[in-house]
């Protein structure tokens, strides 16, 4: 029986080993095909990371085919893209000629991506460090799903994180590994390829030292894979421990230098350093050159026996973190050279290779190419049984019925406060859209005005928290039972977090099955400091409803810090994110209402609302016939009159002073129009979208923004005023080529009142005022 366990594990460690080599193939071929054989029309570089690619083969052979469970899912680190699509080659998910299109049009993308590539993607890599951190907060969402009873904690998967050493250079690593450490994270593989190389230079030997102990601080299980077999079956042998214990001490760069140099260095610098100690001359003779080179390069992360036997013994659902040390470009004649990381094998080099790999000049681009028939079909068997081929397609979640959402009544209300009674409605309500809101905050829910929510649905915990207030009956607005039916999930101070806590929750429904609706409230000015973040969440297509509040000069008293500017301009300009700025409560709860039905449809995608503290008198409404309009970007508060040669246009909070403006130059400028923008983002959009429409031949209707102004003279005049940045609101004198007179804010504000601020920046009615006679009298 001993016999034949071992045979059997001898059979697969061979079978691993021969589904590296061609990975390791198959992704170089695919890196050298795009920059040396494929034409290329503009002379540039295409690219890729043959040594980036050459030091995961072994690991991601390892995990793909013997430790990946249909369940799991794998963000792989970018510059190991071309690994993952010959893995899916393989599989026979992926295409030759996409594969031959590598960063080309059509093709493979250089890092992967959900919406751009056609394999199987979780994952969207690419700016370095993001796709390791959303795996720990897609492990949070599994266990808020598992407490809701939407998933079934038997079926429960790794979230598994490939990684490259320089990425733990990363900020936002550290961020989500204290709020994981909060919420007792688990299901969760981080797994580092340890090359000890980034673009620029060989890793620091001091600062790695240390990760095991941030990680083990944390909660983390730390495995490190140093040595492979060969290397340990060596130090066993007379005069192996010298060696051991000089690769210990070896300087990273050193030790890449010898890599790249070869056996006879590798022999040569051994004999100076410890060749007089006792056996290890004659271990050294044992060994040729070539056999030295592999055996001082059979690193723990090139080794399938020890990177088999460290998944395998990892059987619980504790976070781990694998530190695989590699060499850079393993395998490749760029092994452990400095400046290997955006180079390639040039012709010649790859011709050798072809070669050394027993590629049969013209089956490049065969799967199984110079294996032999046998070989073949054992290795096609095994790919095709293995558990990752039976993983399934990612489920189409049913979408969430949308009732109508009443506005909350009152003369006077801010935005922010609207926002909050109208969610806490939601979750009084018994609607299944009640239950399907999760909402998060990077410590201002309370701020931000989602603490009527909260109270009404709970802080989520995996384990119950009693709010040891509320037993001590102290008063307090904020009564935050914790619990696992709870629906607010909280973070700590991190911007970078609560965009990949967003992102996360918004694949819920690719991911696991079932649709959560996230809700996730920052302030306005703070959404820069997590941009990357939103634009990594806009990019893989995952939805939520962000609301950036309070924002604007409008936050008076807190001062220029606290006061956004150019949030308009990202919210227009952020792919896959429709941006509202609206004025009155009924807008808000309109547009809310339309968010979570746009947040489901298939050409739908996440939202954002830019809302104010500032309470405004609301306005009295005839008929709902301005709500189709402000669902399109902008509606007329005030419609102009006959061949009107005037206009006023504004998004947001500066209603009042619109209208105060409008007021008195109605008596000057008759039949003057009001046009509310409630979306400076659909009204461009649709805009740009008529003009792109003309270029390519196709007939479009008129966008909204042309039948609106439209209703203008030819040649009239618009004044534009919101509080952030002009340019929001100034391009739409091009679209009838109007003159536009603009106001708004581009420059830092500082402390004061409402008035002063609005005064010495431009917004008030006398401003407003001021621009339309500049407008009338520039002739």
């Amino acid at each position: 029986m001993a016999d034949t366990i071992t045979q059997t594990r001898a059979d697969l460690v061979a079978t691993l080993e021969a589904l590296e080599k061609r990975l390791l193939w198959l992704s170089a071929w695919t890196i050298h095909n795009a920059n040396h054989l494929r034409p290329k029309r503009d002379g540039l570089k295409v690219g890729g990371h043959q040594a980036s690619c050459a030091s995961m083969t072994a690991i991601m052979s390892a995990l793909y085919f013997h430790a990946l469970r249909p369940q799991d899912k794998v963000a792989v680190k970018p510059h190991a893209g071309p690994v993952l699509h010959a893995i899916h080659y393989l599989l026979g998910e992926q295409t030759r000629e996409k594969l031959e299109r590598f960063r080309g049009l059509g093709g493979v993308q250089s890092y992967p991506s959900r919406t751009k590539d056609t394999i199987p993607v979780d994952f969207s890599t690419g700016s370095v460090g993001l796709g390791v951190a959303v795996t720990a907060f897609s492990s949070l969402v599994q266990d808020y799903l598992v407490a809701h009873g939407q998933v079934r904690e038997e079926d429960a998967g790794r979230m598994i994180a490939l990684m490259g050493d320089a990425e733990l250079d990363e900020g936002n690593i550290y961020e989500c590994l204290i709020e994981g450490y909060k919420h007792d994270l688990r299901n969760c593989w981080w797994v580092v390829d340890y090359n000890r190389q980034s673009l620029d230079s060989t890793t620091a030997d001091r600062m790695f030292r240390r990760f095991d102990d941030i990680f083990e601080t944390c909660g983390w299980r730390v495995v490190t894979l140093k040595y492979g077999k060969l290397q340990r079956e060596a130090f066993a042998k007379p005069g192996g421990k010298a060696i051991e214990e000089w690769i210990d001490q070896c300087p990273n760069a050193d030790f890449a230098v010898l890599t790249y140099q070869g056996g006879a260095a590798w022999r040569a610098r051994l004999m100076a350093d410890i060749g007089g100690k006792a056996q290890v001359r004659k271990l050294l003779d044992s060994y040729d050159d070539d056999a030295l080179a592999a055996l001082m390069t059979n690193l723990g992360g090139h080794c399938i026996e020890s990177l088999i036997d460290a998944f395998d013994a990892c059987d619980d659902d504790r976070p781990t973190l694998f530190i695989a040390y590699t060499v850079k470009g393993h395998g490749l004649p760029l092994a452990g050279h400095k400046d290997n990381h955006s180079g390639m094998m040039n012709p010649p080099q790859m011709e050798q290779f072809r070669t050394l790999m027993g590629v049969p000049e013209g089956q490049e681009w065969e799967p199984w190419g110079g294996l032999g028939d046998n070989a073949a079909a054992a290795l096609d068997a095994f790919v095709k049984t293995s558990p990752i081929a039976r993983k399934p397609a990612e489920p189409l979640a049913p979408m969430v019925a949308v009732p109508a959402l009443p506005a909350p009544e009152g003369a006077e209300q801010s935005t922010q406060a609207a926002f909050g009674r109208i969610l806490l409605d939601i979750a009084k309500s018994g609607e299944e859209l009640a239950d399907r809101i999760v909402t998060t905050a990077p410590d201002v829910t309370q701020t931000t005005n989602l603490g009527g929510f909260v109270n009404q649905r709970g802080l989520f915990r995996r384990q119950e928290l009693a709010d040891v207030f509320q037993k001590a009956k102290i008063p307090s607005a904020q009564k935050w039972s914790a619990h696992g039916a709870g629906q607010h999930i909280e973070l700590g101070i991190a911007e970078n977090n609560f965009f990949i806590m967003l992102a996360s929750l918004g694949l819920a429904g690719p991911h696991f099955g079932t649709r959560l609706l996230p809700v996730g409230t920052v302030y306005d000015p703070f959404i820069s400091r997590g941009l990357d973040a939103l634009n990594y969440g806009c990019y893989q297509d995952s939805r939520f409803l962000l609301v950036g509040t309070p924002s604007g000069l409008t936050l008076a008293a807190e001062g220029g810090a606290h006061q956004s500017i150019n949030t308009p301009l990202i919210g227009m300009g952020q792919p896959g994110l429709t941006a509202f700025d609206p004025a009155f409560a009924d807008e808000l709860a309109l547009i809310m209402g339309w968010s979570f039905d746009h947040m489901q449809r298939e050409d739908g995608g996440s939202v954002y609302l830019r809302l104010s503290t500032r309470a405004i008198p609301q306005v009295s409404r005839e008929n709902d016939d301005w709500q189709a309009d402000a669902l399109k970007g902008g509606y007329w508060l005030k419609k102009p009159g006959p061949d009107a040669q005037a206009a006023i246009a504004f998004s947001g909070v500066v209603a009042p002073e619109a209208l105060a403006a409008w007021e008195q130059l109605a008596e000057d400028l008759p039949g003057i129009g009001l046009l509310n923008v409630t979306s400076p983002d659909l009204l461009h959009r649709g805009w740009s979208a008529r003009r792109a429409a003309r270029w390519n031949g196709q007939k479009q209707a008129p966008s909204h923004a042309e039948t609106l102004l439209g209703a203008l003279a030819p040649g009239a005049g618009l004044v534009t005023v919101l509080d952030g940045s002009p340019g929001a609101l100034s391009w739409l004198g091009g679209v009838k080529g109007m003159r536009v007179s603009p106001l708004g804010t581009d420059r830092f504000g500082q402390t004061g009142d409402l008035y002063d601020l609005y005064r010495t920046y431009r917004l008030d009615a006398d401003a407003i005022i001021d621009a339309a006679a500049e407008l009338f009298l520039e002739d």
